[in-house]
């Protein structure tokens, strides 16, 4: 029999991994919910629509979390109608999401305590990789759990990695989203430079891509600078926010140096800041360009 599957959070990741799932033969659950797209195209390939966590509960025997970030997951988890006291024993619960990893561990205790498994399994990419099924996978959890469950994961990652135990998968991906927003913010900030300077922007990315400022953060960028697309990166910049400030409590907690991630947040706030518009936090990271160009002049 196929495997039930129980979706909460269907946004730009999410959608892409329900129709990975629906679309493999998989009996898909998903959450009813405001944020969430569209899920005609989901229903139509026969995803059920739940109006209740209690209804998760009873159609799955393994539920994915893709929500925003840390409170997100208690609350659907611990809430008051939360899905620990609804799910079956020896149901998986998935966590998707970008979360804190003190988080990860208080939720897998009481998962554990129902009789219920858990593993974090942040991803990276894009919703354009989730779309295709090739989203990477950081997993945290016991390696028996993630043998249950990987025939779930394969539905729509392409690479999937034990990275440790409970929690360390979303260590990781603090750890991945401070590297790659940190690239990405630096780059933002020398192209708005370039730009307010006069340096012809097509010149800029030609050395950089030829140079030490080559990678994934010039390529998801550089369509912004040359040619006005900034639908490229599909990623929040109130969400990149929410993630390095993730990050730097989770330094903080481990004595590590943050001196350079406290700027980069730093940077990035000051941008969402350049006007009175609450709408600057659900931009695209490939938008931040155009916003820190907004600051040119104005910082000390």
């Amino acid at each position: 029999m196929a495997t039930a599957v129980g979706l909460v959070g269907v946004g730009l990741m999410g959608h892409g991994i329900a129709f990975n799932l629906v679309t493999k033969g998989f009996h898909v659950s998903l959450l009813a919910h405001p944020g969430n797209q569209p899920l005609d195209e989901l229903t139509a390939a026969g995803a059920r629509v739940c109006k209740s966590l209690a209804e998760i509960a009873e159609q799955a025997s393994v539920v994915i979390l893709c929500v925003t970030g840390a409170p997100e997951v208690e609350a659907v988890l611990a809430g008051e109608a939360g899905l620990v006291s609804k799910l079956r024993p020896g149901t998986c619960v998935i966590d998707c999401s970008t979360s804190l990893p003190q988080t990860t561990l208080r939720m897998a205790q009481l998962l554990q305590a129902r009789g219920c498994t858990f593993l974090d399994a942040p991803m990276t990419r894009l919703a354009k990789e989730a779309r295709e099924g090739r989203l990477n996978l950081l997993v945290g959890g016991a390696p028996q759990t993630l043998e249950a469950v990987r025939h779930v994961l394969e539905a729509f990652a392409e690479n999937i990695t034990l990275v440790g135990p409970t929690g360390a998968g979303h260590r990781m991906k603090l750890l991945h989203n401070y590297v790659s927003l940190g690239f990405m913010t630096l780059l933002a900030e020398a192209a708005a430079h370039a730009q307010a300077s006069g340096v012809d922007l097509a010149t800029f990315v030609k050395v950089l891509e030829a140079g030490g400022g080559s990678g994934a953060a010039l390529k998801r960028l550089s369509p912004s600078m040359l040619e006005g697309n900034t639908q490229n990166v599909p990623f929040a910049i109130g969400n990149a926010l929410k993630d390095l400030r993730y990050y730097l409590e989770m330094a903080q907690g481990a004595q590590a140096a943050q001196t350079v991630a406290q700027t980069v947040a730093q940077s990035v706030a000051e941008a969402l800041a350049t006007q009175a518009d609450a709408g600057h936090s659900k931009r695209f990271m490939s938008e931040l360009i155009g916003l820190m160009a907004a600051t040119e002049g104005r910082t000390s």
